[in-house]
């Protein structure tokens, strides 16, 4: 369903292209006392800039402009999820990193 109106992360994508910005890519960066911090790197004039934003935000964003999606190696590492049945963890993580993020809205559920 598409809205009358832009939403907020959409308004955003319209903003950067007006200005001919792109998101490069975004970075789940920190994790302090169970609150996650992200980085939305945008290049702009030839030059990248590091923007602190929420992760979801971060996230939307990522989404809407096919940009990569990283996660910093070591929150992974505490608080990564394998998943039951995929016992290279090494494979998984390279799966994961070489993953469009518009290949995680291709699931289906069986009814």
């Amino acid at each position: 369903m598409k809205p009358k109106r832009p939403l907020t992360h959409d308004l955003m994508k319209i903003i950067l292209d007006t200005f001919k910005a792109k998101v490069t890519k975004i970075g789940i960066v920190d994790l302090k006392d169970d609150t996650y911090f992200a980085k939305i790197y945008i290049e702009a004039d030839g030059k990248i800039f590091a923007i602190d934003a929420r992760p979801s935000d971060s996230i939307a964003l990522a989404l809407r402009t096919n940009s990569s999606i990283w996660v910093k190696d070591t929150i992974m590492e505490q608080n990564g999820i394998v998943l039951k049945g995929d016992k290279a963890v090494d494979v998984l993580k390279q799966r994961l990193r070489n993953t469009k993020p518009e290949k995680f809205g291709e699931t289906e559920f069986n009814k």
